[in-house]
């Protein structure tokens, strides 16, 4: 049954016409929650939500191009309950989250509410513009920064129904970046969410994609299964908010081509709402846990690398001490002053990189950068994902958030030569006296102390990836493979090949994706 006249007549009033038809297309006048820059994502809604009914929601991921904006308008018709025949077409986007070119304007998700009063159900979609977008992983981490965001907030999401990937049906392999971007987004949910994420096949003409399904088979995409052990997926055409043709071609059973068209979406759409009614909702507390491991786990290794570095700088400092005193072992043993010449580390705050980010945040007492890149500018201290309790989890006294700035600097690891004398170094050690014996002992003594930090601090890294690895459900992401060949070549040096090894294993079954280990290359290279 098509729209009543009245409620048809009270749509198009609560709309703006924007082409000619037939269909007439419309753009609904939703309200915009929130669309500032102090929020990492863009709320969008129709109608008002009703607590008392109940309520999917949705997440919807796909290279630009794809036809995701199509997808989502007809799930809105499908609500209203338009039909063929009404001649009209009603859309809630703005056409910018699904344009062909791969440069969108924005990274922030942009969820959508659509609220109706007769509706049985209320759907919230989210939609993820941005995933694999020319400009590198960065924005791909904005995104999943804004998910955990939206997860965190009173207004936010607490549990999602489907994980909706949205491919063409025409296609004979996924490309590079469409296996990064899959990758990508299965790497932040937890592994009971695999049978929620299905497949959405635009562009169908409404045969069974066979070539499509064998590409993502191939890519080995993790996804929800039927009885016979094959991937769950629905049809959508996108031509259904096109102008008809004066002359529109019949099929052999009488039937036009627009119709088809609209009829095999809207199939589709009534049968991936029929299993959104018996699909049990996931909770994204582990998610929440994945995301802020992941975050944790880039800026405790970010982090970890700097202190290696510095510990480093430190044990080449004492080194040079050692060689000093063995140079001038005569003076040594007559208790007389020297001079000698060592490379003195030192910290200092230098402008970031705005290409990576606007904003670092740092540890006023560690001097340490404890969220960089990364960090949201307008983001509060307690919505950061390094604080637990009020606490940083990644500077090295793991500090107070009173203790944190948020600048537009960073602390670097600088060397300079000093000039410094035995006299000096004996009143550093003001205990060591002699012939020098028990300063060199001493030195050793701290080198060792250096090495053990170090050793600590590198285990700490490893144990953030064992954790990963036991709660998400793609854990061999190019995320993870961004840290693995530190790590590997510093615990080979620590005398920890089998942690070394099972960090190989890790690389290795990462790499074995080729398309998504290319992409992220192609940035690399770039």
């Amino acid at each position: 049954m098509s729209l009543l006249q009245p409620q048809l007549d009270k749509i198009i009033k609560q709309s703006t016409k924007i082409a000619n038809g037939p269909p007439t297309r419309y753009n609904l006048k939703p309200r915009i929650v929130s669309h500032d820059e102090s929020k990492t994502y863009s709320k969008i809604t129709f109608g008002e939500r009703n607590k008392n009914k109940s309520h999917r929601v949705i997440i919807m991921v796909g290279e630009t191009g794809t036809g995701k904006t199509t997808l989502l308008n007809t799930i809105v018709n499908y609500m209203l309950g338009v039909k063929r025949e009404d001649k009209v077409w009603f859309e809630i986007t703005d056409d910018q989250s699904d344009r062909t070119s791969a440069h969108s304007q924005t990274s922030r998700i942009t969820v959508y509410g659509f609220y109706l009063q007769d509706s049985q159900i209320d759907l919230t979609i989210i939609d993820t513009p941005g995933y694999g977008d020319t400009r590198g992983i960065d924005l791909d981490k904005e995104i999943s920064a804004s998910l955990l965001s939206l997860s965190k907030s009173a207004e936010g999401v607490n549990e999602i129904h489907a994980v909706c990937l949205v491919i063409k049906a025409t296609q004979n392999r996924l490309s590079e970046r469409q296996i990064y971007i899959f990758d990508a987004v299965q790497s932040l949910f937890g592994r009971d969410i695999v049978e929620n994420i299905v497949l959405l096949f635009t562009h169908s003409t409404g045969k069974a994609p066979k070539n499509a399904l064998t590409a993502v088979k191939e890519a080995k995409i993790k996804c929800a299964v039927n009885d016979k052990n094959q991937p769950v997926y629905f049809l959508f055409d996108n031509c259904q908010s096109e102008a008809a043709d004066d002359e529109d071609d019949d099929d052999e059973e009488g039937e036009t081509i627009q119709n088809q068209s609209w009829n095999r979406s809207f199939r589709g759409t009534e049968k991936f709402f029929s299993f959104l009614d018996t699909i049990q909702p996931k909770s994204l507390q582990m998610t929440q846990d994945v995301l802020q491991k992941r975050k944790q786990l880039e800026a405790n290794v970010s982090n970890l690398q700097s202190r290696v570095h510095e510990i480093e700088l430190k044990q080449n400092e004492l080194k040079e001490i050692q060689e000093a005193l063995e140079k001038n072992k005569e003076y040594v043993k007559k208790n007389k002053n020297f001079e000698y010449e060592v490379n003195v580390p030192y910290k200092k705050r230098v402008n970031i990189d705005t290409s990576k980010a606007s904003v670092a945040m740092c540890c006023t007492v560690c001097e340490e950068n404890c969220h960089y890149p990364g960090c949201w500018k307008y983001t509060f201290f307690s919505w950061c994902e390094m604080f637990e309790a009020g606490y940083c989890t990644v500077c090295t006294n793991e500090c107070h958030k009173d203790k944190h700035v948020k600048e537009d600097k960073i602390y670097v690891q600088k060397t300079k030569k000093v000039i410094k004398t035995y006299t000096d170094l004996k009143k550093k050690y003001d205990d060591m006296i002699g012939d020098g014996v028990f300063l060199v002992r001493k030195l050793t003594e701290e080198l060792q102390e250096y090495e053990e930090k170090k050793i600590k601090l590198l285990n700490e890294a490893f144990d953030c990836v064992q954790t990963l690895q036991d709660i998400a459900l793609n854990t061999d992401s190019v995320n993870t493979l961004l840290h693995s060949d530190f790590l590997i070549e510093k615990l080979k040096e620590i005398d920890e090949a089998e942690k070394a090894t099972i960090l190989e294993n890790m690389k290795k079954a990462g790499e074995e994706k080729q398309g998504a280990v290319g992409y992220f290359k192609s940035f690399l290279k770039k």
